[in-house]
């Protein structure tokens, strides 16, 4: 039986499957997490990807943990302001963008959130993972690489890890 279910939700970019969601997915495994990973391919609106992982997460029978990377960070913050969740991994989020920064929650999520972004990226600047992290009190980590973070996929791996075993040994965090 597994602890608990990890669910991933992708950039606008890239697929369910890529190099970092296959990454964290072997590393939630090995943790005895299940894992599940959206498709949101050909899917443009961050509202109606954060409708189709709300969707996802109201049949599952207990609060999952959101994973999301750029765009699929916003959609998981998105969701998990919405309702229970027992953790929040971001990836390089989407935050504070035009066409994302009016549908931010206006009160952020209750669950531990730990908050990966790089100092190099040029496509979501870090700027709005800091303002975030600082405002909300959550874990940011900021690394010495690009928008894709796969240059720093051991230490993202790391993180990743270390949170797993905090809301395992923990029994989980707040519901909101």
């Amino acid at each position: 039986m597994s602890i608990g279910k990890v669910c991933f939700s992708h950039g606008q970019e890239s697929g369910p499957w890529g190099t970092k969601i296959r990454h964290l997915a072997d590393l939630a495994t090995a943790r005895d997490w299940a894992v599940e990973s959206l498709d949101y391919q050909g899917m443009a609106d961050p509202v109606a990807r954060a409708a189709k992982l709300a969707a996802y997460c109201q049949q599952l029978d207990q609060p999952p943990v959101l994973v999301g990377s750029s765009m699929g960070g916003f959609v998981a913050l998105h969701v998990a302001a919405q309702m229970p969740v027992r953790g929040l991994f971001l990836l390089a989020p989407a935050l504070f963008l035009p066409g994302y920064e009016e549908h931010l929650p206006a009160t952020p999520p209750t669950c531990p959130v730990f908050i990966v972004h790089g100092w190099g990226d040029d496509v979501v600047p870090c700027a709005g993972s800091q303002r975030f992290a600082q405002s909300t009190r959550s874990r940011l980590l900021l690394l010495d690489g690009d928008h894709r973070l796969t240059a720093q996929i051991d230490v993202v791996g790391a993180a990743f890890d270390q949170f797993l075993a905090e809301l395992g040994d923990t029994g989980g965090g707040s519901a909101n």
